[in-house]
């Protein structure tokens, strides 16, 4: 019935087509986002291995450092997944074919991206942490290519 519906309403009215970039077609696209919570990651992991581990025996500067200690780690895990999701949501709904005739290594480097992000979620190593954020600097670069402006790479800290 619904298909006799359809089909009722374009032989009536034709088709038109949409288009549109995503599920809700804002436009409004900014790898900004991915930045500043991978700089947060970054952030917690230098916060993370500067934690001075106190003496065992007394009690409340323990109790006090494993408090700060799974803070930080909660926020890195929380700023990491954001991370991720952010990029995933640049990769699939901004990127389209076009871009990559232009960039034909963008799908390795989205890939890579979201790699990072599971290692600095899984470890506490600088490195990876410094690759995202060198990643994020990258689709930046990318990103503002592709829109035609020229946008500073900044961090906040």
């Amino acid at each position: 019935m619904l298909k006799k519906a359809a089909d009722l309403l374009r032989k009536t009215h034709g088709e038109n087509e949409a288009e549109a970039h995503c599920d809700g077609p804002c436009g409004v696209y900014d790898p900004a986002s991915a930045r500043i919570a991978a700089e947060a990651s970054l952030s917690m992991t230098k916060k993370i291995l500067a934690l001075a581990h106190p003496d065992s025996s007394n009690g409340a500067a323990m109790a006090g450092y494993l408090n700060t200690m799974s803070r930080y780690i909660q926020i890195k895990e929380e700023q990491t997944h954001l991370c991720k999701e952010e990029l995933l949501v640049l990769w699939t709904d901004f990127f389209k074919p076009v871009h990559l005739e232009k960039h034909p290594n963008l799908h390795d480097i989205f890939w890579k991206a979201a790699k990072l992000c599971s290692a600095v979620k899984v470890e506490v190593s600088l490195e990876h942490a410094q690759e995202l954020m060198d990643a994020i600097k990258q689709i930046h670069g990318i990103f503002w290519g592709i829109k035609g402006r020229d946008v500073t790479w900044y961090t906040a800290s």
